[in-house]
């Protein structure tokens, strides 16, 4: 053996030194990861911050106590999700590629970061179903959508995401020969067959977004319709006026929906396109991280789309700030009042 093996073998390091299966360690180390890191850090607390922001607003202002946002909630809690655990978890991979948390730790990741995406394309299914019946049949629109009938199908909608990840990951090795754990210790990863890639596009992404799509575009030739009948009824009775302006806002939310919807495919589009490139692909692959940090980035702007076009959010966001959420009748604020 000359010097220069040697001093490789030296150097080499291990996520646990004292276990001859533990995996290496590759500590990425550099200006530029230091940056990377930094930078990815800050994004995750921004994602956890803006969507607790959103999250508080909706529980605590009564104001915003509809079946809209109850479903705007439900999306923020998975954003959420990603986040709190999903990102940081992907950072701690990227600075040395080790797991230090056991097996039942990863599993629970891997559910975690599956749940997020599922659930937060379910929100936005059943955000589009809210908009086509509030924009198509406003009249009858608080009698069919009720708070009670959307909790119910929030609740439904988390219990067959979860079903569903629990399902792939209890049976993936006898039905679909991908394997979840580790080749040493200290390694968390999920391998997949391209066989489930394709199952889980059909099923969590080209039907649902398809879903999403077709409602859009009968809500917005809706909405086209319906702006000139505004125009029309301007000089109408008050009574009419107000319904007009009602729908109107029902349509406003209908196409802020919709820019959230547009971004989220532009996010996880590429995700998908790539996944669908290899027979077998690694969690742990560098075109896989990439695209996933973009799918995750969602997470974040989604917050930041309601800071641009709801008012509602700039004035629940002022009051939690200013801490002003803990007066008695914080609750019962008008968040509309300064707005319209």
């Amino acid at each position: 053996m000359n010097i220069t093996e040697y001093q490789q073998i030296a150097t080499v390091q291990y996520c646990f030194p004292d276990n001859n299966s533990s995996c290496r360690k590759e500590v990425q180390t550099g200006t530029g990861n230091i940056f990377l890191f930094t930078l990815l850090s800050c994004i995750s607390v921004c994602t956890v911050c803006l969507n607790l922001l959103v999250i508080i607003s909706i529980s605590h202002f009564k104001q915003l106590h509809s079946p809209t946002n109850l479903l705007v909630l439900s999306l923020a809690v998975a954003d959420l999700l990603v986040g709190l655990i999903v990102m940081p978890v992907k950072i701690m991979e990227l600075i040395d590629n080790c797991w230090y948390f056991g097996e039942i730790a990863c599993t629970i990741v891997l559910v975690i970061n599956s749940l997020s995406l599922s659930t937060s394309l379910c929100s936005m299914v059943f955000i589009a179903v809210d908009r086509y019946i509030a924009v198509n049949d406003p009249l009858i629109y608080s009698t069919k959508i009720t708070v009670c009938k959307t909790s119910l199908i929030i609740i439904l909608g988390w219990s067959f995401s979860l079903l569903y990840v629990i399902i792939y990951l209890h049976f993936n090795d006898s039905l679909l020969q991908s394997q979840i754990g580790s080749r040493c210790l200290g390694e968390c990863i999920l391998f997949v067959i391209h066989l489930w890639v394709i199952i889980d596009l059909v099923v969590f992404f080209i039907a649902p977004c398809c879903t999403i799509l077709v409602l859009y575009s009968f809500i917005f030739n809706v909405a086209r319709f319906q702006a000139k009948a505004v125009r029309a009824v301007l000089n109408s009775t008050s009574s009419k006026h107000g319904d007009n302006v009602s729908n109107s806002s029902e349509i406003k939310a209908a196409k802020t929906l919709g820019i959230v919807v547009c971004v989220y495919l532009a996010c996880w589009i590429p995700f998908y396109l790539s996944s669908l490139s290899s027979d077998n692909i690694s969690t742990l692959s560098l075109v896989w991280t990439m695209l996933g940090w973009l799918a995750y980035m969602n997470s974040s702007v989604n917050p930041l789309i309601y800071a641009i076009f709801y008012p509602w959010f700039k004035a629940s966001t002022k009051y939690i700030v200013t801490c002003k959420i803990f007066e008695s009748s914080s609750s019962r604020y008008n968040l509309f009042r300064e707005h319209f």
